[in-house]
């Protein structure tokens, strides 16, 4: 037809253009290894890593009657992991500790959220979300105890000291109104969680159970969790036969005469 541009169609995938890349060629890089012998660095510590089995029993009340559960997914919140030492060994030649025993504190909960069937012909599917709650504690100590201490946590005990004086001038009593106070208080790196796992077995019936086609309300839960965790402590680490690495680079600046 004049003067009206017609479009031509096209069957298949669209050309696309394409550039082949060339291979270049990898020089490597020199480096300097001089410097320190020694570095020290500050990193977290694993202290311990233990996997602790926890047992569950909840009754969840259904927002819907249900006839059939279709699924149920989980996870797993902490809350807490606190480290309380209850043994100490002084560190050789410091006024520091080492915890050779301590109970560890755990607490949160399993997020649960609950697909269900109700009695319509031809319903959509029912969604509820359950948080499970859960606490407890473990106990764990030095030695070869499977998840016990890896590396002891390093505790600074603070100190108070009174120094009291005779009364200069009857050298019968003391003197109330002077006294020599010190107070030594050491900060410490707070041990801290960290969630690694958490694998659960669980088993999930209605109390009273119902016919085929009947419905019920209520959902009792038996679970059996087993949580691995690690706790770790910031700790001040050495690092010997090793230095600091700088790369050699060819610059307008010329390096210093040796």
């Amino acid at each position: 037809m004049g003067g009206q541009t017609q479009r031509a169609s096209q069957n298949g995938p669209c050309p696309v253009s394409a550039t082949e890349q060339i291979p270049l060629t990898n020089l490597g890089t020199p480096v300097n290894t001089g410097g320190l012998p020694a570095a020290r660095i500050k990193v977290p510590v694993v202290i311990a890593e233990p996997t602790l089995q926890i047992v569950v029993e909840s009754t969840i009340p259904l927002a819907t009657p249900a006839t059939e559960i279709k699924r149920v997914k989980k996870h797993v919140f902490l809350s807490q992991v606190k480290l309380v030492p209850v043994q100490f060994a002084r560190i050789d030649g410091t006024d520091f500790f080492t915890a050779t025993r301590a109970k560890v504190f755990v607490a949160g909960h399993i997020r649960k959220n609950i697909e269900y069937a109700t009695g319509a012909c031809s319903g959509p599917l029912m969604d509820q979300i359950a948080d499970v709650p859960f606490s407890g504690f473990t106990d764990i100590s030095t030695g070869a105890t499977p998840g016990g201490i890896l590396t002891p946590p390093i505790i600074g005990i603070s100190e108070t000291a009174e120094a009291n004086f005779l009364n200069e001038k009857t050298q019968l009593g003391a003197r109330l109104d002077k006294v020599f106070f010190e107070n030594l208080v050491k900060y410490n790196e707070q041990p801290y969680g960290e969630l690694i796992a958490a694998n659960m077995f669980e088993l999930d019936f209605s109390p009273t159970m119902a016919n085929p086609e009947g419905t019920f309300t209520t959902l009792t839960e038996k679970i059996v969790l087993d949580l691995t965790f690690k706790v770790l402590q910031v700790q001040q680490i050495q690092i010997t036969g090793v230095a600091q690495i700088v790369p050699i680079l060819t610059a307008i600046t010329p390096p210093p005469s040796p």
